[in-house]
């Protein structure tokens, strides 16, 4: 299971709303001051995601809760959001280069193209699968977990 802590910050009667540290680097590594994703980390230190879990819980404003997901949905989810745009922009290439073989700045704005729409047509994607994605969620409090 991937584990996330949050806090819980509204609830519904039929939902509960939970913000989660976003984190863009890790805090061990030796170079961090140095790589990319460290620099992000320190450039923006509060970042915050806010996620609504429809369902009957029984946790108050404030409290400490964990978010459970299964490595087998992460990882799909994690392909399609990755995958499928880098396959898409070298397929998208590759017929780019076919179709205009001596127009190196077609291929590329086909390219782009290619790769814009992909990207769109996964967002809209994911908002249909915005469901399942929150069913694969867990919530726990905090106390629980350690049990």
């Amino acid at each position: 299971m991937i584990r996330e802590l949050g806090v819980v910050t509204a609830i519904t009667p039929h939902s509960v709303q939970v913000s989660t540290q976003l984190k863009t680097g890790c805090n061990g590594c030796q170079h961090q001051n140095h790589c990319g994703a460290g620099l992000l980390a320190k450039a923006f230190p509060h970042r915050n995601g806010t996620i609504e879990l429809a369902g009957n819980y029984n946790f108050s404003v404030g409290e400490q809760v964990e978010l459970l997901m299964p490595e087998n949905a992460m990882v799909r989810f994690s392909l399609l959001l990755y995958g499928v745009p880098i396959l898409a922009i070298a397929i998208a290439a590759l017929i780019g280069q076919w179709l205009w073989p001596s127009q190196e700045l077609a291929v590329i704005a086909f390219t782009i193209v290619a790769g814009t729409i992909t990207v769109y047509a996964l967002r809209l994607l994911f908002r249909s699968k915005d469901t399942q994605i929150r069913k694969a969620l867990q919530i726990q409090t905090l106390a629980n977990s350690d049990a």
